[in-house]
């Protein structure tokens, strides 16, 4: 039974990675499904897409999550790129229960992240125009890029951060006690989830106190998402990617991230959201002052809304404005950028 019911599955190639060894120490083979969007391989600029916690590889055409930014004539125009998506072992987006990860706390996203650089291997690519990823996925760019500091010409980490702060680790405890103790663990932890994803002032302008029938519009909306999610996910899946969104930290336990940092070659493209109350802002421009003061290449822009985390899936035309400058390739004469590289707040 495929639980995600998507009508463009044939679309999802497989790969398998052969004895892989784990942070943890232990080997098994692993299987990556993924999609290709665009010029065939070998034919055009390679660009990653990592996906977000409960994303998958499907960035373009029908369920799609990422449509806006990619296409024919959009930002990341599929006429000139070629667009790769893994989707994260264990998220379940097969269909088959064989590759779901049960003993979710012995797979770390250090181990995603080189599992996804061996799976290019496989593929036989060796260089990458640029790797782009939101919340996780952005988490999961900058552990590929400090493990394979050559490997792409830009990386992109948009509304995330190289490493889980306190604020996102006390929520990951609290998802983790909900998956694992409530009658409803996945509609539960929705619940919960969501109201992380916004911010107090998004759903007050949202909902406005307003009440379909005898509930307001706001629990309404939480158990729409909550039922949403327990349709389309299972719960070892979900149980997987809370842990392994507590296990970002590029400094391999050490605490010292910058000397991890300074070895990227890559051109870094910070995209953060002013209002995101679970990758900050404000860490985001403190990576880039740091990185900067190294004369690392590194720029920094925001994404303005009050929606927070969730912006990144919301302001499409604000974040195609601020990708534009790294995709357009090429500019007529005198054309300046419709973005800046760098924003003061």
């Amino acid at each position: 039974m495929n639980w995600f019911n998507i009508k463009n599955m044939s679309s999802l190639r497989f790969i398998t990675v052969k004895d892989f060894k784990t942070e943890k120490g232990f080997s098994k083979d692993f299987d990556l499904s993924y999609q290709i969007f665009g010029q065939s391989l070998g034919s055009a600029p390679v660009v990653l897409v990592n996906h977000a916690l409960t994303g998958n590889s499907t960035l373009v055409g029908k369920n799609a999550w990422f449509d806006q930014i990619v296409g024919e004539e959009k930002t990341i125009d599929l006429n000139k790129f070629t667009v790769l998506a893994f989707n994260i072992p264990g998220n379940g987006y097969s269909g088959d229960v064989e590759d779901l990860i049960f003993n979710y706390k012995d797979f770390t996203i250090d181990d995603v992240a080189k599992l996804f650089a061996q799976g290019l291997q496989v593929l036989k690519i060796e260089k990458l125009y640029a790797i782009v990823g939101c919340s996780i996925g952005g988490a999961i760019t900058w552990h590929i890029a400090i493990n394979y500091p050559n490997l792409a010409e830009h990386i992109i980490p948009i509304a995330s951060h190289h490493t889980a702060n306190d604020w996102v680790l006390a929520n990951c405890k609290i998802q983790e006690a909900i998956l694992n103790n409530s009658s409803e663990p996945i509609v539960d932890a929705r619940r919960h989830a969501m109201t992380l994803y916004r911010t107090p002032a998004s759903l007050n302008q949202k909902f406005n106190r307003k009440k379909e029938e005898e509930s307001f519009k706001v629990q309404n909306w939480l158990d729409f998402h909550g039922k949403a999610l327990k349709h389309r996910y299972k719960l070892p899946a979900y149980r997987l990617m809370n842990h392994l969104l507590s296990t970002i930290d590029i400094s391999k336990g050490t605490g010292d991230w910058l000397k991890f940092a300074k070895k990227i070659k890559s051109q870094i493209h910070l995209i953060a959201v002013n209002s995101d109350q679970f990758f900050l802002a404000d860490d985001n421009w403190d990576t880039y002052v740091q990185l900067s003061e190294h004369q690392l290449s590194v720029s920094i822009t925001e994404i303005k809304s009050i929606h927070g985390h969730d912006a990144f899936l919301i302001e499409h035309q604000q974040l195609a404005t601020l990708l534009q400058p790294i995709f357009q390739k090429t500019k007529n004469k005198n054309e300046k950028n419709t973005a800046h590289l760098v924003w003061h707040r």
